[in-house]
């Protein structure tokens, strides 16, 4: 497939890029600072482009096969720019007519496990507090795709890892994994992924977890 990918300079972004080039994809990294992106590839192409304006963006998207986002605040002074710069997206791929997106979000923006005991509910309660401005955010972006044309599908890890690649992971569509405390980046990656081509994800919010 030819798949771009946003947010290629994080760490859920770079470990997509890794893994979409490992299984042979072409892949195009959009980047606002090459300098900042160390990964490289024989079918790998990286964009510089001003990630708030849909039409500097429609180049990188042309011809896609699907787009997937890493975007997100990486802490609580960058709120908003989850839904501000996933606007500008989505604003290009509709001009190009491209339809599967993908993107990340986090476990707090979907519903609560079903079964969930009280210090899993304590707890989510405590971060969602804390973290308030960036959920906000991150509903904010989930909002703009229900409302937009694209098959969209939105991925939404717990408190995130950098640990290897395992594949090994729960996930529920519309709702989340019972007792799902912690992800690693590169198995949010391999989730994004998998969830391009699986029908059953589009238009839903997928909850993941080890």
């Amino acid at each position: 497939m030819k798949l771009t990918v946003f947010g290629a300079t994080g760490g859920t972004g770079k470990e997509i890029v890794r893994q979409a080039l490992d299984a042979g994809h072409e892949v195009t990294a959009v980047v606002r600072d090459p300098a900042r992106f160390p990964v490289t590839g024989d079918r790998l192409q990286v964009f510089r482009a001003d990630l708030t304006d849909p039409q500097a963006l429609r180049p990188a998207v042309a011809g896609r096969d699907a787009v997937l986002s890493g975007l997100g605040a990486r802490s609580r002074k960058d709120a908003g720019i989850a839904a501000r710069l996933t606007r500008a997206v989505l604003g290009a791929l509709e001009a190009e007519g491209v339809r599967r997106l993908v993107v990340v979000s986090a476990a707090p923006v979907g519903p609560e496990a079903e079964g969930d005991g009280f210090v899993d509910r304590a707890a989510r309660g405590i971060v969602s507090a804390v973290l308030k401005d960036i959920y906000a955010d991150l509903r904010e972006m989930e909002a703009e795709l229900a409302r937009s044309s694209t098959e969209w599908t939105s991925v939404r890890p717990p408190r995130l890892q950098d640990k290897p690649l395992t594949g090994s992971y729960r996930k529920v569509v519309g709702g989340f994994p019972v007792r799902g405390r912690f992800l690693g980046r590169a198995d949010v990656a391999h989730a994004m992924l998998a969830a391009v081509g699986d029908p059953a994800t589009v238009k839903q919010g997928v909850g993941v977890a080890y």
